[in-house]
C-alpha cells in the first residue's frame, strides 16, 4: 500500500472506528466495507469531515454475486492451427425463468451496492461496498441527502438489480419501460427473453409481442484453406494436378 493510501486508511480508522467491517486495497484504491445500518452515518462523516472531504459521489452500482466465479465458456490454448472454443449451459442467462439452474456455491449475501467517492480537495478516491442483508428483498438506505447525485444512480440500481433504497424521494425505473417485468442485470434474468417491443406505425404506439428471433450460440471457428490442413490423399491429388 502506498504512503498516500496508508495515510487515508489511518484517517478512516480514526474517524469511523468501530464501524469498519473490512478495509483493503484493490486496483490502486481503498475499498471500505460497512454494514447497511451504519452506511448513512459513515457517508455523512466521509462527506463532512474536513480531513476526508469526499464531496463527490462519482457512481453507485449494484452487484449480483449469485453466479460469481461461474463461467460457461471453455477456451483451449491458442496454437498455430487456430483455436476452438465450446459452450456449456452453466449460467442463468441461457435459460428461461422456469429452467434456471441453482445458484453457485458462493457463500454470503447475494446483492451488494458499491459507491465510488472522490475528494477533490485531497485528491483521494474511495470505494465503499455494502451488502444487502436480505437476498429475497434487498434494501439499502438512500444517500440522496448526503450526495444529491445519488438520486439517479440509486434509481438505476433499483431498475436493473431490484435493490430498494429506503428514503429515496422518487424511486422509479429510469432505463427500462414503465411496464417492464423483472430486473435485467440480475444473474437469473434470462438472456433469451419472452417478449420484444417495437413501435407499431398503425397503432402509433409501442407494443409487445413474442420474441421472433431463435436463440442460438455463435461459436467462432478458424478455417484456413492451405496445405497444412489437407490430408494425404488430397495432397497427392493436388500434386498430380
Amino acid at each position: 500500500m502506498s504512503e498516500k493510501l496508508d495515510r487515508l486508511a489511518a484517517c478512516l480508522e480514526e474517524k469511523i472506528k468501530g464501524r469498519i467491517r473490512r478495509l483493503h486495497q484493490a486496483c490502486g484504491e481503498l475499498t471500505l466495507e460497512v454494514s447497511a445500518g451504519d452506511l448513512p452515518d459513515v457517508a455523512g462523516t466521509l462527506r463532512r469531515d474536513p480531513e476526508l472531504g469526499f464531496d463527490m459521489l462519482v457512481d453507485v452500482c449494484g452487484v449480483d454475486y449469485s453466479a460469481y466465479g461461474v463461467t460457461e465458456w471453455t477456451t483451449e490454448s491458442s496454437t498455430a492451427e487456430g483455436f476452438s472454443r465450446g459452450v456449456e449451459k452453466a449460467t442463468f442467462g441461457r435459460f428461461t425463468f422456469d429452467e434456471a439452474p441453482p445458484a453457485s456455491g458462493r457463500s454470503g449475501p447475494r446483492f451488494a451496492v458499491v459507491y465510488h467517492l472522490l475528494s477533490v480537495a485531497h485528491n483521494h478516491r474511495l470505494r465503499i461496498r455494502v451488502y444487502c442483508e436480505d437476498d429475497e428483498f434487498p434494501t439499502m438506505p438512500s444517500l440522496v441527502e448526503v450526495w444529491n447525485s445519488a438520486n439517479w444512480f440509486e434509481r438505476e440500481a433499483f431498475d436493473l438489480f431490484g435493490i430498494v433504497f429506503n428514503g429515496h424521494p422518487d424511486l422509479r425505473r429510469i432505463l427500462t419501460d414503465y411496464g417492464f417485468v423483472g430486473h435485467p442485470f440480475r444473474k437469473d434474468f434470462p438472456l433469451v427473453g419472452h417478449v420484444e417491443m417495437r413501435y407499431d406505425p398503425e397503432q402509433r404506439r409501442v407494443i409487445y409481442q413474442p420474441v421472433t428471433i431463435t436463440p442460438r450460440v455463435l461459436v467462432p471457428r478458424v478455417i484456413r484453406k492451405d496445405h497444412r490442413y489437407l490430408d494425404d490423399a488430397a495432397e497427392e491429388k493436388s500434386a498430380d494436378a
